[in-house]
Parts: C-alpha cells; sequence; structure tokens
C-alpha cells in the first residue's frame, strides 16, 4: 500500500504560492474603476428643433407637400425652464403657439428662434404651427413633461 508523502519544501512552496495567488487577487480587485470622467450636466435643459418639409406626388400627379417640426417629440422635466431653440429650414415663416402656455412667435426661414418656457404641470403639451394648422397633416411637435 502506497501513501502519498508531501515533503515540507513542497507544502512550503504551494503555501507560497497560494498567498502570491491571494495577493495578486486583492491588488488586482478594485471593483468598478470609472474609466472616463464624469461628465456635468447643465443646469440648463435646452432643445433644437427645426421645420422641415417633406413633398412627393400621388399617381395621378397632384404635389402633396407637408410641415413638421423635426424632432416630432421631445422630452422637457417638470418645474425647471427648459430653451427651445427653434430653426426655420423649410417655409418662408412658422407662427407657432404652445399649447397651455402663454408662449407664441414666429420662426422665420434661416433664422433661429429662441423661447424659455417653464412647465408646472407635467403631461403632453403641443408645439402647434399655426401657419399649417388645417392643413392635411397639421404641423404639430409634442412636448413630453415628467
Amino acid at each position: 500500500m502506497r501513501l502519498l508523502v508531501i515533503k515540507r519544501s513542497w507544502f512550503l512552496f504551494l503555501a507560497f504560492c497560494c498567498v502570491v495567488a491571494f495577493g495578486g487577487w486583492y491588488v488586482v480587485n478594485k471593483g468598478i474603476i470609472p474609466t472616463t470622467g464624469q461628465v456635468k450636466q447643465s443646469e440648463e435643459t435646452v432643445i433644437h428643433l427645426i421645420t422641415t418639409e417633406f413633398e412627393t406626388k400621388t399617381a395621378d400627379g397632384k404635389e402633396i407637400e407637408v410641415y413638421r417640426w423635426d424632432p416630432g417629440t421631445v422630452v422637457a422635466p417638470k418645474g425647471k425652464e427648459v430653451t427651445f431653440k427653434l430653426f426655420g429650414l423649410n417655409g418662408h415663416e412658422h407662427h407657432f403657439t404652445i399649447e397651455g402656455t402663454s408662449v407664441h412667435g414666429v420662426v422665420n426661414k434661416g433664422k433661429e428662434t429662441v423661447v424659455k418656457v417653464q412647465f408646472d404641470e407635467p403631461g403632453v403639451y403641443k408645439l402647434i404651427c399655426t401657419s399649417h394648422a388645417n392643413d392635411v397633416v397639421p404641423m404639430i411637435a409634442y412636448i413630453h413633461v415628467y
């Protein structure tokens, strides 16, 4: 019958390897280390929208054009001032109002109109171009306030 005999030197070597392995793990494993710096959020909320136009012809040759705000849906915080920067890309001018507020104005082609709004209640507010409110597809952007 053979017995397994471990010499003292092998036992010390194995213990040394365990200590080195544990020490290496302890030094290397520092948890989650951020790889980028923290980006400080600006206190100001700015939302950029443009006026845009789509044109097409139907099969019978009739031309159809629609205007829209782009993006068509934006998100804004409740109780915080929001700056809307509206740029006129297409169309001569767009008279607008923000439903549920006293904000109204005009966006002219090639120019930027800046309005500041504070929404005190959550919900969905409509940015309506009154120049195109009665078109087949009205020019409306939706502002979701949370």
